[in-house]
This record gives structure tokens, sequence and C-alpha cells, in this order.
């Protein structure tokens, strides 16, 4: 390997914590990725690596240099692509993640779509309501909903998702419609999360944030099951527009509280950093983008 190589490969070790995971994502074996590293530490005299029987951890020259490494990696990387963009064509085997309801009734539409105007490339859509790390499982893009952890990734607004409070017809006409967030009280909750945590609904009303408590008859970590059970009357719910807008607008649901709004989620694209964007990423982050935008399909109600 050259010298930019052998960066590239100490980069990869860092970021997989492994030489056998970084070997497997470069197609190299284990021994040329640890015969490229041990190079680059000879030719620098210091060590980079600290290595356990369990993870491949850098040392603080090894922190140092991978800092200044995978900027001047990125630089190579957006010099050649900016290159070779004229002529780049969304190509092979894009890797998707999104979480299981709004995949189901959003992105598999859009996928559908968007392989009309793409017909080469290959797509593979992993759904499942964990956030994962793009690098580590080796997806191009995910998508994910709500507030998004301090991390290296990038992140691409795609869409806003409010959430409103809304209940079935039936319920408020047996239960009565609450007037003020104190009502709620007396009212049966579906809540979203675990039991612990699902017994206050987060509540804005002019700027100001008000924690409601509730008592919840239902608890889940699915959005689809809370739906069905506020469709059949079993309560009030807090749930993204995106699952019930088209029920509130079918007047199967009715919002509840329209003065206090829960607080909105931000729906984004995330991707690994520090690397040329592929074209079939970058023109599947666009579509989604202009396909949902800033006043999107399920809030027109």
């Amino acid at each position: 390997m050259d010298k930019l190589d052998a960066m590239n490969a100490f980069a990869r070790v860092v970021a997989a914590g492994s030489y056998a995971e970084a070997a497997r994502r470069m197609g190299l074996t284990r021994s040329a990725v640890s015969k490229a590293v041990t190079e680059l530490e000879q030719l620098l005299g210091v060590r980079l690596l600290d290595r356990t029987t369990r993870r491949v951890t850098p040392t603080e020259a090894g922190r140092a240099y991978y800092e200044r490494v995978t900027g001047i990696l990125a630089d190579v990387e957006s010099t050649e692509s900016a290159v070779s963009r004229l002529h780049d064509e969304p190509k092979g085997l894009l890797r998707i993640n999104a979480p299981m309801s709004f995949g189901t009734l959003y992105l598999g539409p859009a996928i559908a779509e968007f392989m009309v105007a793409y017909a080469d490339l290959r797509i593979e859509l992993i759904l499942n309501d964990r956030f994962i790390d793009p690098i580590e499982e080796g997806v191009d893009v995910t998508v994910r909903i709500g507030a998004l952890p301090d991390s290296s990734l990038i992140a691409r607004r795609l869409a806003p998702a409010r959430r409103v409070l809304a209940a079935s017809p039936a319920y408020l006409k047996k239960h009565g419609t609450p007037k003020t967030p104190d009502d709620l009280v007396h009212h049966r909750a579906l809540s979203f999360g675990h039991s612990q945590a699902a017994q206050r609904f987060e509540l804005i009303h002019n700027g100001e944030m008000l924690s409601v408590p509730v008592t919840s008859c239902l608890c889940s970590n699915n959005g689809d099951v809370l739906r069905a059970a506020a469709l059949n009357g079993n309560g009030i719910v807090l749930l993204p527009t995106f699952l019930i807008g088209q029920d509130i607008a079918a007047k199967r649901l009715a919002v509840v509280l329209p003065d206090h709004e829960p607080t909105g989620l931000g729906i984004h694209a995330v991707y690994a950093p520090n690397r040329y964007l592929a074209a079939k990423t970058r023109v599947f982050i666009d579509f989604l983008a202009g396909r949902f935008g800033p006043e999107p399909a399920w809030d027109r109600f």
C-alpha cells in the first residue's frame, strides 16, 4: 500500500474498532491491513493503536492523527468526486434503513416511484425501529425521526413531523372533550414508550412547555398499535401526523386541544461523514426532500 492507502486503512481500523472488521469493509485480508498500519507507525516513529484481545483503540497520538487523517481523506475524496461527478451515474446497491411505520406508509411508495427514474439501481430497504450506526451496519442512508443524538454523522432534514393529541369521535362523545390540559388527567391515555416514561404528555402553549400528567391505559413502543386503539375508542393518543393525519382528514379521529400541540419531530436522512457521497445516495436524498418537503401530505387535514 502507498501512504494514502495506509492512512485510509488506519482510519478504517479506528472507526471499526478492529482489524478484522476494517479488513472486511475494505475487501482486504486482516494481515494486509495490519501490515499497512504497522508500516505507518514505523514511518511516523510513534505507536498509533493499542491492541487488546477484544478491541483496538487509538493512543493519544493516534487520536490526534486520526482527526487530521479523516480531514485529509475527505479532502481527497471531495476533490476526486468534484472531477468525476459530471460523469457519475447512480448505480449499484443502495442500502436504506428506516423506522417500520414510516417506512411502510411513506418510504415504500416513495422508493417504488424512485425506482422508475433509476431503474439501474438495486435497493435494499431494512425496516426496524432502533437507531443504527450507518457505518457499523454498512447502510448508505438511514431515515431517522425525532431528536438526533450528538454524533459525527451528517443529517439532512427531509420534512417536519408534527405530533397531535387525538381521539375518536365515539370516545369524545362518551367521555367528553378536554378543554384544558388539566382535564387530561381524567381521561384514558394511549402512550408511546414504556409505562414509567409514558405517564406524561409534553405540550407547548404560547411558547411555554407543559408537562401534563396522564393515566395511561395502554403503553406501547409501536405507533400502529396505539393508532388502532385510538380508532377503537380506547382513549386519547399522542402520535405523529404521518401516522394519523389521514384518519384526522377522514374524521375517524379528531384533534384534541389544538392550541396545545406537542413538541414536533424532524425527519432526517442520516449518512456517514468524511467520505464521498455516492451519486446513488445523493439523488435518493434529493428525491425524498423534494417528495416530502416542508409541507408534507400527512399534514394536510
